[in-house]
Formats: structure tokens, sequence, C-alpha cells
């Protein structure tokens, strides 16, 4: 029976034992793929690598029997040898047929390595490779792993991140695990190895200021202050910000608010996701409303078409584009900036022969926002 383990358990496992004939490295998140592979050469081939004993073949260019061929090869001068597939989900029917007996009766001199951000599992050798190999989950990390796996990755060069350092490299660099990592390996060689790494060391190294992060450009959409929206984008992309680095940032950001959402509506505690945004907890609430799910809806739907426009090569210039669709998301929250009540409501007053209440008025918002 296959096992299946995480990028982090198969590191754990390869320093206690030798590597196995067949692996699966499977997932969205191309960082824990590529870190995956890293790992399974190192217990292959050594530190140094060996260049004759590794072979690498891509699904969509390969010819099965090519791929047969150096799996059953002798390794030279070495007890093992490597053959990686890289896109192995582009493999065809025809091509993946040369291949099943490596699949069902691996070679025990070699490691063979398919890997594919996704599978289809219907066909007859994908299910063949998922019964028989060794299966790395390399999926997109949750929300909850993201501050333990910077944590780890800090450590990995030689750093200790404050708790809100840890949350302003999550914020700013958005579910980007390359981009995290890139941060991480500068802060390195700017932070003294004597002290930890502060927010303010995060805003230096990315060329920010102070109140310009994606959860502060967020929080301008919300209260629709379109002037603070566009002066947070400028100052990101004077700092040399990419638009589609800002732009994938954003959509995390969304994403993570509509979970965070979900959860509330689900039962979910105040507290957990006070904390999750770094809020006053007596403000969460007050501050899902102002992003209903048309919200949303629409927002994903006008960060795909941003998204098409960026890399499309649009003739307007990406700051014109990003600032477009900053202005369409403020045009849904302006009308619903309401500062939530701190005192009890005030004694209803009369006004043109009816009674108006502070408190009536608040709701009735509420709920045609909705």
């Amino acid at each position: 029976m296959a096992s299946t383990m995480n990028q982090v358990q198969l590191e754990s496992t390869l320093k206690q034992q030798a590597p196995g004939s067949l692996y699966l490295v499977v997932g969205e998140e191309s960082l824990l793929r590529d870190s995956a592979l890293a790992a399974i050469k190192r217990a292959v081939l050594g530190d140094e690598g060996d260049e004759f004993n590794c072979e690498l073949f891509y699904g969509d260019e390969a010819s099965g029997t090519d791929i047969r061929n150096s799996v059953v090869a002798v390794p030279v001068f070495a007890e093992r040898r490597i053959v990686v597939v890289k896109a192995a989900e582009k493999l065809t029917a025809r091509e993946s047929e040369p291949l099943l007996d490596c699949v069902t009766n691996p070679v025990e001199s070699t490691t063979l390595v398919f890997m594919s951000s996704k599978l289809d599992g219907r066909l007859k050798f994908s299910q063949a490779l998922i019964r028989s190999a060794t299966v790395i989950d390399c999926s997109p990390l949750r929300e909850a792993q993201l501050p333990t796996w910077i944590g780890r990755e800090a450590q990995r060069v030689g750093l200790r991140l404050e708790d809100a350092a840890i949350h302003m490299l999550q914020e700013s660099c958005g579910a980007s695990l390359y981009g995290v990592r890139g941060e991480l390996e500068k802060l390195a060689s700017y932070v003294p190895p004597d002290r930890s790494v502060t927010v303010d060391d995060v805003h230096v190294l990315r060329g920010m200021d102070p109140g310009a992060s994606v959860f502060d450009l967020t929080l301008a959409i919300a209260e629709g202050q379109r002037g603070r929206v566009l002066s947070i984008l400028a100052r990101n992309l004077e700092a040399g910000e990419a638009p589609l680095r800002i732009l994938g940032s954003l959509a995390w950001q969304y994403r993570r608010l509509w979970k965070l959402k979900e959860s509330l509506a689900n039962g979910g505690r105040e507290a957990e996701a006070a904390r999750s945004l770094r809020m006053d907890p007596g403000k969460v609430r007050f501050f899902f409303d102002r992003f209903p799910v048309s919200h949303l809806q629409a927002a994903l739907r006008l960060f795909l078409d941003t998204d098409g426009r960026l890399k499309g090569g649009s003739g307007s210039r990406p700051r014109m584009v990003l600032e477009r669709l900053l202005l369409k998301l403020c045009e849904e929250t302006v009308g619903r900036k309401r500062e939530p009540p701190t005192h009890p409501p005030a004694t209803p007053k009369r006004f043109s022969g009816r009674v108006v209440s502070n408190v009536r008025t608040i709701k009735s918002r509420n709920r045609t926002a909705n």
C-alpha cells in the first residue's frame, strides 16, 4: 500500500532511511514540489550532486520508451540513479503505456520521480501510479499553516522572527511561498544574527512605508477611502513592487476574508477572526459587513479580468489598470461606511412627524447591504 506524506515528513523520512524507488510529487504549490524534489535528489545523489546519474524529462515532450530506457539504465559508479518526469499530467495514454511496468515493478537501482500539479485520476496510468508510489502532497498551505512554515523557513536561513514580522510577511507576500522565501533570504543578509527580525525590518527590505501593506489596502477599500487606496498603490509601485504581485496579494487577502466570513457565519469565534486580522474583536463583524458575499464574488471576477489585462499586453499602463480595479472595489463599499456604535443609542427624536432611531437606521442599512 502506497503512503502519503507532506514535504516536511519526506525530509524527515529521508534522514532516517534510504530513498525509495518510486515517488509521485503532486500538488499546486510549486515551491513545495521543488523542495520535495531537491530533498529526494540530495538523498540519491548526495550534496554535491551527480549529473551522470540524473536525467530529466517533461511529460509533454518525452517519449515513454525513452523514459523507460533511462529508468532501467545501470547507475554510473554509484548505487542509485534518479529519473525525474516533470509535468507528468501531460503524458498521453500512448506514451504512458510503456511506463506501466516501471510503475508496477519499480527498478531497485533507480529512483523514479513523477511530478505534477494535478493528475487525472481516471487514467489507467494515473491510478497505477497513485497505488504504487510514495505520494508527496504539495497542496497549497492553509492560512493557519503559513506562520509555522514561515517560521521554519526563517530558521533554515538563520533568522528569528517576531510574531508581528511573520504576519507582515504573510500579508505582504500573500500566498506566494517563493515570495516569502525571497524576502527571508534578503532579511538574512540585512538583520544581524544577534537580534530578531521586526516589522520595521520587513518594511525597510520591501521598500514599503508603514501602513502600506495589503491589509491596510483592504481596510481603506472597506472604508471607501479612494484617496488612501490610490496612495497605498502608488507607494507600493514606487517602491518597485510588481503590479502582478500587488494583484496576487490583494486576491489572496480577499479569499482570506471570505473564508473568515464563512467561519463566522457558521458559528466561528470573533476572537479568532480578530487574532487572524489583528483587529479589535469588537470591530470584526462591522468590518465584515463591508464585504458582503455579492461584493466578494464581484471582486474575484474583477481580479480575474485585471490579471488578464496585466498579462495580455493591454494598451493601458499597469498602474491605470490597478487604479481602475481599486476604484471599482471602493464603489461597493463607499455606501456602507458607518462607525459601529460605542455607546447606548440616543433617545429617539421626532422629525417631520416620524420617529427616527439611530439603531433602527443602522440595522435597516445592514439588511439592505446584505
